[in-house]
């Protein structure tokens, strides 16, 4: 049974936003990777990234709300969207607030956390390629919710060396704030793996 038909606007959109939120983590990991300098330049690709992702998610609300039969439950559209907004968004706080906070020393987990996300999208997209093909994806959202279970250890890890480690209380604060909203991101992909999988339940 086919839950998405071929030629279907929503998936598309949702599809590219997700390439989008490849692309996002991506330059966000190589800004990380290069220090404060590469990182300002990084920001401002994201930045530009997730605003072309707020129009894709206001197209796709947009429609949803002329749309009087959609492909799959109105509200599960919504939530898809929502939840991909939020992947982007997490990943457009961190790098504002590398830059906004001036961290000059970026701590080497930080880019192991963003190797996570990384991982997390690409699943992600292979979830949505295989939902528009008809093929089973609960593989990919397994494989998303352990990335977010190492994500939590590894933040659980950064917090305890922050802590142990760093004297300065101001950059205790700004390091865990950064920390947070980057595990929070995987918590958001983990979010869209749940409503697919919800969907498949449903349309099963």
């Amino acid at each position: 049974m086919r839950l998405l038909p071929r030629q279907e606007k929503f998936f598309s959109d949702f599809l590219d936003q997700v390439k989008i939120i490849i692309e996002a983590s991506q330059v966000l990991k190589e800004g990380v990777h290069g220090g404060p300098e590469q990182m300002a330049s990084a920001a401002t690709r994201i930045r530009s990234l997730e605003q072309r992702g707020d129009e894709l998610i206001h197209d796709v609300v947009n429609r949803l709300n002329s749309t009087f039969i959609t492909p799959l439950d109105p509200e599960d559209i919504h939530s898809l969207a929502s939840h991909l907004d939020d992947v982007l968004d997490g990943i457009e706080e961190t790098a504002h607030c590398l830059v906004a906070y001036k961290v000059e020393k970026i701590p080497q987990v930080l880019e192991e956390m963003c190797g996570i996300v990384i991982a997390c999208a690409e699943e992600l997209r292979k979830a949505f390629e295989a939902l528009s093909e008809n093929k089973p994806m609960v593989e990919q959202c397994i494989e998303i919710n352990r990335l977010e279970d190492t994500a939590d250890e590894l933040f659980r890890r950064a917090i305890s060396a922050l802590f142990d480690n760093e004297q300065n209380p101001i950059t205790v604060i700004k390091l865990k704030e950064i920390y947070e909203t980057l595990e929070q991101t995987t918590d958001r992909c983990e979010d869209v793996a749940d409503v697919l999988q919800g969907v498949v339940v449903k349309n099963s």
